[in-house]
């Protein structure tokens, strides 16, 4: 569980002043396994909220009767139960669900604001002050060719391959 609630489990609470903290726009973020042949429903969402599934590992997974192979996204009407079923695998899945924030959105690079004045600021203020510098002495932001693949978890656990 990543944002919001399904049946008596509950995420971390969101950032205080973020679009996830007002519970009236219903966001939900979970990974869910389904393990093979098994199924899941998924509660129904508040009126106006979307919901995307992404099946991104298994070998097949079943919604209202029809097969979706991985690699694949599925747009569901959120305000209803929605009943999952992994066939012959184990099935992962990633949900999305909220409120559209109706906004207007402008985007370039990593950046995405809501109109493009805004995001001209945001790209000065980066090459002026890279949004607080970059602690490295090199400016690319990649590591050691050398190093090989690892990662380094919050409690400071490195893990190398």
């Amino acid at each position: 569980m990543i944002a919001g609630s399904f049946g008596s489990e509950k995420a971390l609470a969101p950032a205080p002043d973020s679009w996830a903290s007002e519970t009236e726009n219903d966001v939900a973020i979970w990974n869910i396994k389904i393990e093979a042949n098994g199924t899941i429903t998924l509660p129904k969402a508040n009126e106006g909220s979307t919901r995307t599934i992404y099946f991104y590992d298994g070998h097949t997974l079943e919604i209202f009767g029809k097969s979706i192979t991985p690699n694949h996204g599925i747009e569901v009407v959120a305000s209803e139960e929605i009943i999952l079923k992994a066939i012959e695998k184990e099935a992962s899945i990633l949900v999305l669900q909220g409120k559209p924030i109706d906004e207007p959105v402008a985007k370039y690079g990593p950046f995405v604001m809501n109109t493009d004045e805004e995001l001209q600021n945001a790209m000065n203020e980066f090459r002026t002050t890279q949004f607080g510098g970059w602690p490295w002495r090199h400016p690319d932001h990649v590591h050691d060719i050398q190093r090989g693949r690892f990662a380094k978890y919050p409690d400071g656990t490195v893990i190398e391959k």
